[in-house]
């Protein structure tokens, strides 16, 4: 049985429903995150579901030395036309270390984790970004707030974007928010599903524990405010090996 992240990733139609995303609001989520202290000019960095590559470039183009990684392999060939002496893409899965102790910062961004049926492989995946750390190095979770996604569903919606037809509905089951799509378009029918994990903060602690990590600090949006489980935009966690 195919994984649904692995279909919906190497998806054409993916790329084409979040083609409007806001980039200026995710570099600025990222220049306000080079900011914090850990960020040392000479840091080595793993970018893990990297996607297409876009903000390990952003990344690489303020001057660190950046690895992004994905399990898509469509989208690390689109990303290895930005290769350099300061940035890499490769394939490979969050579930298993990429390079042991090689990294100073880890980044799991834009709600790129909680994909996983079962709990086991959550706790692989943590693990393994705690392996990829040198000692005293950060791992950057940003992931939505649960709390707020769930008591603000919008249980159906139509969008047509470059003449595609994406009919969305969303439900909140088995501690899981679903949102499955249906496209239509002049050349197919066809069904995908997105199913992430309703982690909380709490939930986050045990598995980044297990790990070997210590949340030193959290924030609630791409300002670095506060985070407020109740109006939150995002939980972002800064954790420490």
């Amino acid at each position: 049985m195919i994984d649904w992240f692995s279909e919906w990733f190497d998806s054409k139609y993916y790329h084409i429903l979040y083609k409007n995303r806001d980039e200026k609001e995710a570099e600025s989520f990222l220049k306000n995150l080079s900011k914090l202290e850990f960020f040392k000019k000479n840091a080595k960095i793993i970018d893990i579901a990297c996607g297409k590559g876009r903000h390990s470039l952003f990344l690489s183009e303020l001057g660190y030395d950046v690895t992004g990684v994905d399990l898509s392999k469509n989208s690390i060939k689109h990303a290895k036309q930005f290769e350099k002496e300061n940035l890499k893409f490769d394939v490979a899965d969050m579930r298993e270390t990429y390079k042991n102790n090689s990294f100073d910062v880890s980044l799991n961004l834009f709600t790129s984790f909680g994909y996983f049926n079962n709990k086991e492989d959550d706790f692989l995946a943590i693990k393994a970004m705690s392996g990829n750390l040198k000692n005293d190095g950060v791992l950057i979770i940003d992931f939505l707030n649960s709390k707020k996604v769930i008591d603000s569903l919008v249980k159906q919606e139509t969008k047509e974007i470059d003449g595609v037809q994406f009919n969305i509905t969303r439900k909140f089951e088995d501690n899981f928010i679903i949102k499955n799509i249906e496209v239509n378009n002049d050349e197919e029918n066809i069904f995908f599903q997105e199913k992430v994990k309703a982690l909380t903060k709490e939930s986050f602690s045990e598995l980044l524990i297990f790990a070997g990590l210590q949340i030193i600090n959290t924030f609630g949006n791409y300002k670095l405010d506060e985070f407020n489980p109740e109006i939150s935009d995002r939980l972002i966690i800064i954790a420490k090996k």
